[in-house]
Formats: structure tokens, sequence, C-alpha cells
């Protein structure tokens, strides 16, 4: 079995990339650990996260540097040969589902600010539906 929760604050600026007929939103995720050190603070992981198609949207749309999420997904690892020769190894959650945990009016308005289109995505709070036909897979 293969699952992960987290909980934790996006540290960078987003952005929906394309990957073929595919959309994705990398991004870093903050997670506090569950003890503070010597000083008084509270270590964090930085955890490299991937969202494809309309979850890759949503989470752009709705969310920003500073966001709380909270995501649940998979492990999933890889590898790549840098310039140089030498291989680099990479570990990403495969984001499957996320939360908005952030107050409403803490969010980002949507671009589309009180229009409505044909275009836009319909989300209904607490539920987003996504297909097999959005999962790059």
């Amino acid at each position: 079995m293969n699952k992960v929760n987290l909980i934790g604050r996006i540290c960078n600026d987003l952005e929906v990339k394309e990957s073929g007929e595919n959309k994705y939103t990398r991004f870093t995720l903050a997670v506090n650990r569950n003890y503070t050190d010597d000083d008084g603070n509270r270590p964090a992981d930085f955890i490299s996260c991937v969202a494809w198609n309309k979850s890759a949207e949503i989470i752009n749309q709705y969310f920003k540097k500073g966001s709380q999420i909270g995501v649940s997904g998979k492990i999933q690892t890889g590898s790549y040969d840098r310039q140089d020769g030498t291989k680099a190894y990479t570990t990403d959650i495969i984001v499957e589902g996320f939360d908005f945990l952030d107050k409403k009016e803490e969010r980002p308005a949507p671009e589309y600010a009180g229009q409505e289109s044909q275009a836009t995505t319909s989300i209904k709070q607490d539920e987003i539906e996504i297909t097999d036909a959005d999962l790059p897979f």
C-alpha cells in the first residue's frame, strides 16, 4: 500500500504547465514536525508534490504561496541523468486529493470573479469530481 496524508503550507508560487495533453503543477509543501528543537522552533520537512489536470488547475486557482492545504496521494520515485552525467534521484508526492484548510476569506478569488462561463469548472464545497479521463495514467 502506498498512501500519504500531509498538512502543510505551499512554499512557492504556483503555475500550471503542460506535458503533452496533460496539465500539472508542482509545488513544495512545508510540513512541520511533531516536536520542537532546543530553541523552541518546530523544524519542517519540505516535500515535493505534483498535481495533475483538474486538480492542478483548481490548486493553481484557489491556493497561493503560504496557503495551508491538506494533501493525500502516493509516493513516486524516479531518476534522471544530470548534464554532468551523474544520476539524480527524485521523490514526489502525486496528489490524488486535497482539502482547503485556510478560511474561505483568506483564499484568492477565482479569476472569473462573479462571472460564470462554460469553460469554468463548477466547484461545490468539499467536492471535486475527477474522472478517469483526467488522470495521466
